[in-house]
């Protein structure tokens, strides 16, 4: 078995609070005499479930109260620093890192002096580290699409400028997806790559709903078109990437244990999809961590996990020559002796 921190990878499902340090939660939290609820301190990673509205506002409360740590620009730069030194130790060669600025608009100067904010964090952690980082702005659907709107065209006037993509987060079960469909015409119009969360806390049918109202390159999350063999050959036809986080998937209540997550269907099929950490504050794991897991939990063998490696490189908006680079590395590793 070689070592999965070795093998290069892409990180493809990476939220922006959630990628915060727990050691720097609790620094920043005791700067300001900031009072953390038990689940984020001494009983950390706290215990979730999103099977109902009432265990998805814990979840939730508890990534906001994560993100009032937050209060100055240095702090911001840390954060993105940090998620980056972790994906390289993790053997991240890539990272798209998904942030909705109206989350941070209020203490940062608005949408705009914030997304200038993540960019200049951004280039200054790829100089420092060697990863290559972009950004992804996701609105949130719990907000008005209105908002969504607007979030649409600010990522728009960031194209070429580390912006790649629009996405749509937080709980699937609450607003319309439906009536996201202007922001996303927007992003779609300005050549964003569309990426909303679907398929995880609902299932095929919200997939659907994606791929025909939001016009869904890659999804975030994805794992239930398992459930309809017609969808996922729909996907795998149309060449949409699945961004699977199967810790996440199993804190959150979606499935029993990660052998539930159903990886190999997806993979039997021919689906492309790249293994995410979701948010390692809250669920305790990183991205070589959703590799592990997955490989003691389905046996998967080596040239599978090379082959999950080349698929996150691919369904990425890396460069061509970042893309080149992690393929021929992950040739390298699989050249490897297993230890």
């Amino acid at each position: 078995m070689r070592d999965l921190k070795a093998l290069p990878k892409a990180h493809l499902h990476l939220h922006f609070t959630g990628s915060m340090r727990h050691s720097t939660l609790l620094e920043l939290a005791a700067r300001d005499r900031i009072h953390l609820p038990d689940a984020l301190a001494e009983d950390w990673p706290p215990q979730l479930t999103a099977a109902d509205e009432k265990g998805w506002f814990r979840f939730q409360r508890l990534y906001d109260v994560a993100r009032s740590v937050l209060r100055t620009e240095a702090d911001v730069r840390r954060l993105v620093l940090e998620a980056a030194e972790d994906d390289v130790a993790d053997g991240g060669r890539w990272l798209e890192i998904q942030v909705d600025p109206s989350g941070y608009a209020a203490r940062f100067g608005g949408i705009t002096a914030f997304t200038d904010l993540v960019l200049d964090a951004v280039r200054d952690a790829s100089a420092r580290t060697g990863l290559g980082i972009a950004v992804i702005i996701a609105a949130n659907r719990t907000r008005h699409p209105l908002d969504a709107r607007t979030l649409a065209r600010l990522a728009s006037q960031y194209v070429d400028r580390g912006v790649v993509g629009f996405g749509l987060s937080n709980d699937e079960r609450r607003g319309r997806t439906a009536d996201f469909a202007g922001a996303f015409s927007i992003a779609e119009r300005a050549g964003l790559l569309l990426a909303p969360h679907g398929g995880e806390l609902r299932g095929p049918e919200h997939i659907r709903l994606c791929l025909d109202a939001l016009h869904a390159g890659r999804l975030g999350h994805g794992v239930r078109a398992a459930e309809d063999a017609d969808l996922l050959a729909r996907i795998v036809d149309a060449g949409v990437a699945l961004e699977v986080c199967p810790v996440s998937n199993v804190a959150l209540g979606v499935y029993s244990d990660l052998t539930s997550v159903p990886l190999p269907t997806l993979l039997e099929a021919g689906a492309t999809v790249a293994l995410g950490a979701d948010d390692p504050l809250l669920f305790g794991s990183r991205l070589a961590g959703q590799y592990a897991t997955m490989r003691a939990a389905h046996e998967l063998t080596d040239d599978q996990l090379a082959e999950l490696a080349r698929m996150s490189f691919r369904a990425s908006r890396a460069p061509k020559d970042v893309v080149d680079a992690g393929l021929v590395e992950i040739e390298r590793w699989l050249d490897q002796a297993p230890a």
